[in-house]
């Protein structure tokens, strides 16, 4: 099957949102325990470093995006990843296609730091995020509460080697 790599647009916002819900649903993507509106996830995304995956029928079957970390001047330059795949995606070994975009795209933006947080049962993420540099830096532990139980989140980084 063929695959394209493209900038995300506007007119894909109905399948982000719809593959964002499957990482709520799965209960080991994301704290969030429900999906915003189109609007609101735009706001919480920069506009630049969005990319999709397409499949050979043009439909959305991944993308990523990077949200600041903070809003002062000094961390303009770290911005936290995600990354979602529709399930039936999941496991193909694409991710790695779209988080190496990323990344490139990041550093021409002037990122120097991206980092991510993820549930340590999470362990297919967890791999994936090592396999593609970045390096684990702490467990945050009882973080966030999800559906009433505390849950840990382990943090990891990848510092760009040009910015």
């Amino acid at each position: 099957m063929n695959y394209e790599l493209r900038e995300m647009l506007p007119s894909d916002e109905a399948k982000v949102l719809e593959i964002f819900r499957q990482g709520v649903d799965s209960g080991i993507a994301t704290l969030e325990t429900e999906v915003p509106t189109a609007e609101a996830w735009s706001m919480e995304y920069f506009n630049d470093c969005r990319w999709v995956l397409e499949n050979e029928t043009n439909e959305v079957v991944g993308w990523c995006a990077l949200k600041p970390v903070s809003k002062r001047e000094c961390f303009k330059g770290v911005a936290e990843v995600s990354i979602y795949f529709d399930k039936e995606y999941q496991g193909r070994g694409l991710g790695s296609v779209l988080l190496k975009k990323m990344i490139l795209d990041s550093e021409d933006h002037g990122f120097w730091t991206l980092q991510t947080h993820i549930f340590p049962e999470n362990e297919t993420s967890i791999k994936f995020h090592q396999k593609n540099g970045f390096r684990m830096v702490g467990i945050r532990k009882k973080i966030g509460r999800l559906n009433g139980e505390w849950k840990d989140l382990i943090m990891f980084e990848k510092r760009s080697e040009r910015v």
